[in-house]
């Protein structure tokens, strides 16, 4: 393998009864639809369908995978994404957006487009040449470059369908302006003057998940990445995020990710931006 930061095809991720929980970034690519959920939201892919998990996603599938399933996996060491944001605009769009789904459904050129950058990703663990980590990494932004096109193309050919009259479509602004400090469905469903039965289930009618849902992964979203991507320490990032016990803030994490930020900074490490800042 050109690094071993990044791997194809690992045989434990075919197997059945998956639960998947690891501190690096996952690319999987299915020729069948498939069940699945992340973070315990359930999810269904359709055929020829490409899925992104970032580090610490619970990731579980209780079926198993098919034979032809494609697996692709890198730490952030090897590219990171918010580095090269600037050339592949896969950040916020195939990994980390809560409003999103995780999956994109590929054309059939796109998804035989990928699996054959995949093998070819996949052949040069065969090879010891030097360059060939830079040419790995220039396969990988090309899968990600065709999959984000691919999700662009498909959420505007989805626009049409969606009201653009509830007013509830600017929760997400909302959501963004007030998640620190509010973290209560009670506060956002008084906000639009609905109960919170009510509001939760018009949330859930147009995100797919509940509004308690939406507001711990966006608390996750900014912990990771205010533990990759900046120095700070666990207890700056607590109060950043307006917890008054730091200790406290790490039981939450803990529990939505399974490791703690201690040991997710560990093993995610700082990325290259936090690196340069320190500088």
């Amino acid at each position: 393998m050109t690094s071993s930061l990044i791997q194809v095809g690992i045989p434990e991720i075919l197997s059945a009864q998956l639960e998947l929980t690891e501190p690096f970034y996952f690319i999987i690519l299915m020729e069948q639809e498939l069940h699945f959920s992340i973070d315990m939201v359930p999810y269904q892919s359709a055929a020829k369908s490409i899925l992104f998990l970032s580090p610490f996603q619970l990731f579980s599938v209780k079926e198993k995978l098919a034979e032809d399933t494609k697996v692709l996996k890198f730490h952030g060491d090897f590219y990171c994404i918010e580095y090269h944001k600037d050339e592949v605009a896969c950040n916020g769009l195939l990994f980390n957006n809560i409003y999103l789904q995780p999956h994109v459904a590929l054309t059939q050129e796109a998804f035989q487009e990928i699996t054959a950058i995949i093998d070819k990703i996949d052949h040069l663990k065969y090879s010891s040449a030097s360059f060939d980590q830079a040419i790995t990494k220039t396969y990988l932004q090309l899968i990600l470059a065709i999959a984000s096109k691919q999700k662009i193309l498909t959420n505007k050919l989805s626009l049409p369908t969606i009201s653009r009259k509830d007013p509830i479509d600017g929760f997400e602004q909302l959501l963004e302006n007030e998640y620190k400090k509010h973290k209560s469905v009670s506060f956002y469903a008084e906000y639009y003057n609905l109960s919170s039965a009510a509001f939760t289930k018009k949330v859930k009618q147009r995100w797919g998940k509940s509004p308690s849902t939406l507001i711990q992964e966006r608390i996750v979203l900014e912990s990771k990445r205010l533990l990759h991507l900046t120095p700070k320490s666990i207890k700056e990032i607590a109060a950043e995020l307006q917890y008054l016990d730091e200790f406290y803030f790490s039981r939450f994490f803990k529990k939505m990710t399974g490791v703690s930020p201690k040991v997710f900074r560990e093993q995610v490490g700082l990325s290259i931006v936090a690196q340069k800042s320190m500088l």
